[in-house]
């Protein structure tokens, strides 16, 4: 064969990719039609690539699978954006609705239910608070920087980014919830700064007194957190964002808080903890008041500062962090912390500003809607000294653990009222008075009223009576036989003698000499005014009266006879009014006895304690008037006293008549009267007692058998008595 013959023909593949990568050319020869083999070798092809191609055993079924995936999404997307615009044009048009009743910012900032009371003290300074204060408008603009970015770094950090509800806050305070064990809603709420003012306006349901129990009632349902609630809540929120602007939405805030002891918003919780504006507080003290949103109540500075102090370094944490402190401003402030104003530190006269807000009419006290300040009588210096002396009487003189209590009352001779102390406890507000409240058997304090009646008629202190044993039958109740506490008899005394040694029997006959009802009725002119006992026992003290009447009426004698009635408001006016409502300038009223006879009795009075039972109230220096009173089973133990200055009184006992272990109204009463007279006269010049002495009886010589006829007036009249009585 030739060499054409033999050269193999080239497949059509070589001719369109040469071994160099030539690109394919178009070639003008036709191909030859494929004989069997290429056919078999085609079809031998394609089968291959169908076994290659086909999908494992069970995976035909995923196109369809994919297929209802596709559908389902399609149709929870189309239900879901559907709802979803059902929903959001429903909460659109809820949030118009509240929208077109909110009111205008300025009808917001003062929500309170009723007004406050500020007391003054006799020099004018602020010593307590009562009812809901308030303190001014203040707004974001106006308070303390410091103050506004602790508020915001505690309670919402993303106030100004948020639309009035935090999807991530929610979400966080969800989380916190369920990791310690409570419910998703129960603990940390999440809320913002707009939703704890929707809060605080109740949604904007006003508080009507004749539909809620109490106001008590009303905020607890403005502060419940269903479900439900929270969603109205969150509504009520949005529709504040388009109402007002953010610092708007924060002066409410600012202004509606409650913040403890009584203060409602920052300008009335800074001038009660600090005594000064919102507008004024420094970071350590803007800490300490926006500790206090948390937990008001329990964070208060003036229940526990060194608890306030601590939860304020936590947001001193948080407002540095947040980048409001720096570093050195953060250290600066905690290692300088926010401390009490004086008056707020002392808590001073908290049973007299509770006794002086009961004694005023409902419109101006407990009731009041207005803002009142009132100006007492009470003077802080008496006041920190009786507060110290019962202090330091329980500690050193009483058993560790005794529940004894103990009230003293301070007051000038007019009958205004300088210190009050109604128990153990003195830093509290609305607790029981034993002072004003507790009405208790007042012994043997109430013979100078006795002996009042009896020299009122005429009668002299060195007048006598014999001290013997002696009964009385008593209509109804058979024989009554007092007796003196010594169980002794000393035989004829003068009235000044039965005085000083408290002795019962003297009290008892010069009573029915001077005719009970006539010391009945010096008594209660005299201001006690309790139901006075009826029979002879009216003498040694059977009736009930208060300390605060007691004192009053000891006031009585110190002032020369005339009745008192124990007053602690000088003056009482509308805040921002010049004209007062109230005023009194003294308690004396219409004498009882007259000058001489009262003067005479503070000389017996004195003789008590210079000579008798009161001896332990002795001052050195000072004259004093006073008398000692302890009941049966010494359930009550008194003593009552004056200088020329002031009268105090001293009560002591158990709440539940417990008879007191070894205690007489000479003892431990007479002790914390001392106490708290020393701190009271400490650098007061001594001043004598108004009292006059009696004139010597006349001795003339005569018989021995005329001497022992010779009687007093008194003897005579005590003698005719017994006569008619007992007969001749």
């Amino acid at each position: 064969m030739t060499e054409s013959r033999r050269r193999k023909t080239p497949l059509v593949a070589d001719k369109r990719y040469s071994s160099k990568g030539r690109k394919p050319t178009a070639t003008k020869r036709a191909a030859k039609p494929a004989g069997k083999k290429a056919t078999a070798r085609k079809t031998t092809t394609r089968k291959t690539v169908r076994k290659k191609t086909r999908k494992k055993p069970g995976g035909g079924g995923g196109g369809f699978f994919r297929r209802l995936f596709r559908w389902i999404w399609r149709l929870i997307w189309g239900v879901t954006w559907r709802v979803g615009a059902v929903a959001g044009l429903l909460l659109a048009l809820a949030v118009g609705v509240v929208y077109t009743s909110l009111p205008d910012v300025d009808a917001l900032l003062d929500g309170r239910a009723r007004g406050s009371v500020t007391l003054l003290d006799r020099d004018g300074k602020v010593f307590a608070w009562r009812g809901d204060q308030f303190g001014g408008v203040i707004t974001a603009d106006t308070v303390s920087p410091h103050l506004k970015n602790a508020v915001v770094a505690t309670e919402d950090k993303r106030f100004y980014r948020h639309f009035g509800v935090s999807p991530r806050g929610v979400a966080s305070a969800v989380r916190i919830n369920l990791s310690e064990g409570r419910g998703p809603l129960s603990g940390h709420g999440g809320s913002t700064i707009t939703q704890q003012t929707a809060k605080l306006l109740c949604l904007g349901v006003p508080y009507v007194p004749s539909e809620w129990e109490s106001e008590a009632a009303y905020e607890a349902d403005c502060r419940q957190g269903s479900l439900w609630r929270k969603a109205k809540e969150a509504v009520y929120a949005m529709a504040m964002e388009v109402k007002y602007s953010k610092d708007e939405i924060l002066t409410i805030y600012l202004n509606r808080a409650f913040l403890g002891a009584g203060a409602r918003g920052f300008e009335a919780a800074s001038q009660r903890y600090f005594g000064i504006s919102a507008a004024e507080v420094n970071p350590a003290q803007a800490a300490m008041l926006a500790g206090l949103l948390v937990a008001p109540t329990r964070y208060a500075p003036t229940n526990n500062l060194q608890r306030s102090q601590d939860r304020a370094k936590l947001v001193i944490g948080l407002m540095e962090a947040q980048g409001y402190l720096t570093t050195a401003q953060a250290s600066s402030a905690r290692s300088s912390p926010a401390q009490l104003s004086e008056a707020a530190a002392a808590r001073a006269g908290g049973y007299f500003a509770d006794w002086v807000i009961t004694e005023l009419p409902s419109y101006f006290g407990t009731d009041t809607t207005d803002d009142v300040v009132i100006r007492t009588t009470l003077d802080q210096r008496l006041q920190k000294s009786a507060e110290e002396a019962l202090k330091y009487i329980f500690q050193e003189k009483v058993r560790e653990g005794s529940k004894a209590q103990a009230a003293i009352v301070v007051m000038s001779a007019d009958g205004a009222v300088r210190a009050m102390v109604g128990g153990r406890k003195t830093r509290v507000s609305g607790a029981f008075n034993r002072a004003t409240q507790a009405l208790r058997q007042t012994g043997s304090s109430f013979k100078p009223f006795v002996y009042a009646t009896a020299l009122e008629l005429g009668y002299s202190p060195l007048d006598t009576v014999v001290d013997e044993p002696y009964c009385v039958n008593i209509p109804g109740s058979g024989q009554w036989c007092p007796k003196n506490y010594t169980n002794k008899f000393y035989g004829r005394v003068t009235l000044a003698d039965a005085l000083k040694n408290s002795l019962n029997i003297p009290a008892v006959k010069v009573a029915e000499v001077a005719g009970l009802e006539n010391v009945r009725t010096v008594a209660s002119e005299f201001g006690i005014e309790s139901n006075l006992a009826e029979g002879p026992a009216l003498a040694l003290g059977a009736s009930e009266s208060t300390l605060i009447e007691m004192t009053g009426a000891y006031a009585g004698i110190l002032n020369g006879g005339s009745a008192v009635e124990p007053y602690g408001l000088s003056e009482l006016k509308l805040l921002g009014d010049d004209t007062p409502m109230m005023v009194t300038s003294s308690g004396i009223g219409e004498r009882v006895i007259n000058d001489k006879a009262a003067k005479q009795l503070t000389w017996m009075m004195e003789r008590v304690v210079s000579e008798g039972t009161g001896g332990r109230a002795k001052l050195p220096g000072w004259q004093v008037a006073g008398k000692t009173g302890t009941t049966q089973a010494a359930r009550d133990a008194w003593f009552i006293g004056f200088t020329a200055d002031y009268v105090a009184g001293v009560w002591m006992g158990y709440d539940d008549n417990t008879p007191l272990s070894g205690v007489t109204g000479g003892g431990l009463p007479a002790e914390i009267w001392k106490e708290t007279m020393l701190r009271v006269t400490e650098g007061m010049t001594p001043t004598p007692l108004p009292m006059l002495a009696p004139d010597p009886p006349v001795r003339t010589a005569q018989p021995k058998q005329q001497r022992r006829k010779q009687q007093t007036g008194l003897d005579r009249a005590i003698n005719n008595l017994l006569n008619n009585i007992f007969g001749n």
